[in-house]
């Protein structure tokens, strides 16, 4: 679903940006759009078909989008300062899904890349010094990270699927993917194809990308429920990342004032 008009805010200096020689800055927003395929994400209530043919359902999808990157016009980039490039991408909470990036330099920008995770330098930062979205005992953090071992799960998908493994215990037949570990950070890179972003200060670029979640399946290699269904620290978690890095597309832009 999409927050149009909730976001997140980073806050960075109103310095002149020497690397670009402007005093003029500006806000971008990054709205992510999770579907699959051609319908919206419905998390419980949408039963969908993979390529393998398995039915599923979603109960909950989340994903850490971090180190953001806006490529110019001119090749040149644009680095959001890590201190205020890290979020967390949450399908149960609308407001999560728009990323508002402001103090970006005027300019015109064709592209954004971003890992989809959490790098190890953050990872491995002192307890005290996570805070929001990183801070592991925060509602905001989601249970995205460890509770056996320092880090956090990059991309957390589960729900529901009538060719998952039957659970003896509970009866149910699901399936979860947890990936992280720093072996399965990956960079997604999207360009704005015919569209230019112009940032300044009385426009602020509204970009929409979809995450369409049918690419966990299906990207550089299927992936079946029944002979997959509950992978995390697994070698098998890499083929998992190598699949979703896969699923952003650009959409569309709208431009405000």
């Amino acid at each position: 679903m999409l927050a149009l008009l909730l976001g997140v805010s980073v806050w960075a200096c109103n310095d002149p940006d020497p690397e670009f020689g402007t005093n003029e800055f500006g806000r971008l927003q990054l709205v992510f759009d999770n579907v699959v395929g051609t319908e919206d994400l419905r998390l419980q209530t949408g039963i969908y078909n993979n390529a393998a043919g398995e039915q599923f359902s979603v109960s909950a999808l989340n994903y850490f989008v971090s180190n953001i990157r806006l490529k110019r016009a001119d090749g040149s980039e644009y680095v959001v300062p890590q201190d205020s490039s890290y979020f967390l991408i949450r399908e149960a909470e609308p407001a999560s899904q728009t990323v508002t990036l402001t103090n970006v330099p005027a300019g015109d920008y064709v592209g954004v890349s971003y890992l989809i995770g959490v790098d190890s330098l953050r990872s491995t930062r002192n307890i005290s010094e996570l805070k929001g979205v990183l801070e592991p005992s925060s509602d905001m953090n989601s249970g995205m990270s460890w509770d056996w071992n320092s880090g956090y799960i990059f991309f957390k998908m589960e729900g529901s699927s009538p060719q998952a493994p039957i659970n003896q215990t509970t009866g149910e037949r699901r399936f979860q993917y947890h990936i992280g570990l720093i072996r399965n950070l990956r960079t997604a890179t999207v360009s704005f194809g015919p569209d230019v972003a112009q940032v300044s200060a009385t426009s602020t670029p509204r970009l929409t990308i979809r995450a369409d979640i049918l690419r966990v399946f299906d990207g550089t290699q299927r992936v079946s429920i029944a002979q997959n269904n509950n992978v995390m620290v697994s070698p098998f978690s890499a083929t998992i990342a190598d699949n979703y890095v896969t699923m952003f597309r650009y959409s569309q832009q709208v431009k405000t004032n």
